[in-house]
């Protein structure tokens, strides 16, 4: 029901005509041809006839008012108090949007979106060409070698027993990326063959891998002193190497093996609590943040959320 404070006085047609002749005056200045010029003695009737109908309204809404205001006075004083039910706005109809037109979205930030792995735009491919198993098995060797004799780090260089390059299979489905040596690790010359390294080959065995379908590899390749994690420095120093391994791998799936690595390889500062739990990008493959097997041995509660993460993977590359 309209409120009887409505403002019954309409729009002046003076005004009107007024800036209606205003904008045709711009557009034939803009050089628009098409708009055809007034005719005086139609701009005249047609103000005579806005003029009616405003008058005429503000009549007839008067009148209105004055009759609803009289109906109101005599029903309230011949019928009992009521409470009126509260006015339900109409919905409001549908927009119809063109085909192709673009619209502000209203919608929030979708959950779990991840910028990393949710981007519409195709995954960089790995520089250069693949090579065949033979190929790449004899790359790596040349690259293991020149680690071998890698003096870049002073520190490590000189601490170290044998250097820790990878090893597993050249043309892996998943590249288990860790942090750096220990020191069985530096004693034998093999990635993960610790406490740590006998926990990790639990978790691959239980995605149905042996040891030996996959690669397994550190950021860093000499042990640091008292299992310290690795400096900045000494990460950049090793960046060549895990980069090439990588390159000549090139692996669907590489699964970070704690902070270290993930930082490393994806160059970021987030935890791996912020990380983990979906997919994020390296060239072709698919970067899968987890726990490291270190830190489940301290903190066997953390297993399931590693198993979760592994069980991602699984899915993912459909073998679950």
């Amino acid at each position: 029901m309209p409120q009887e404070n409505q403002n019954l006085e309409g729009p002046d047609p003076a005004v009107t005509l007024a800036q209606a002749a205003g904008l045709a005056e711009h557009l034939q200045r803009v050089g628009v041809q098409w708009l055809p010029a007034a005719d005086p003695d139609s701009v005249t009737a047609l103000a005579e006839q806005l003029r009616f109908a405003a008058n005429r309204s503000r009549e007839q809404g008067s009148e209105q008012v004055s009759e609803r205001t009289s109906e109101r006075t005599s029903d309230q004083a011949s019928a009992p108090l009521a409470v009126s039910p509260p006015t339900v706005p109409p919905a409001a109809a549908p927009t119809t949007v063109a085909a192709g037109s673009a619209q502000p979205s209203t919608a929030g930030p979708t959950p779990g979106f991840s910028l990393q792995s949710d981007s519409a735009d195709p995954a960089e491919p790995y520089p250069g060409p693949s090579l065949v198993p033979e190929m790449r098995a004899a790359e790596l060797a040349k690259f293991s070698e020149q680690v071998a004799a890698c003096t870049r780090c002073e520190i490590l260089s000189q601490c170290r027993t044998k250097t820790v390059f990878g090893e597993g299979n050249v043309a892996p489905r998943v590249a288990f990326f860790g942090e750096g040596p220990g020191r069985e690790e530096d004693l034998s010359g093999r990635p993960f063959v610790g406490k740590a390294g006998q926990l990790l080959t639990k978790m691959i065995q239980a995605c149905k891998f042996a040891r030996e379908d996959v690669y397994i590899m550190n950021t860093v390749k000499c042990r640091p002193p008292n299992n310290r994690n690795p400096e900045p420095t000494e990460i950049e120093n090793c960046r060549e190497f895990f980069q090439a391994q990588f390159e000549i791998l090139r692996p669907e799936y590489i699964v970070c093996l704690g902070l270290v690595s993930a930082q490393a390889l994806l160059s970021t500062k987030l935890s791996v609590g912020r990380l983990r739990g979906k997919f994020h990008q390296y060239f072709d493959s698919k970067v899968l943040v987890t726990y490291h097997p270190s830190y489940l041995l301290r903190n066997p509660a953390a297993k399931k959320a590693a198993w979760d993460d592994l069980q991602l993977m699984l899915r993912d590359a459909g073998l679950m």
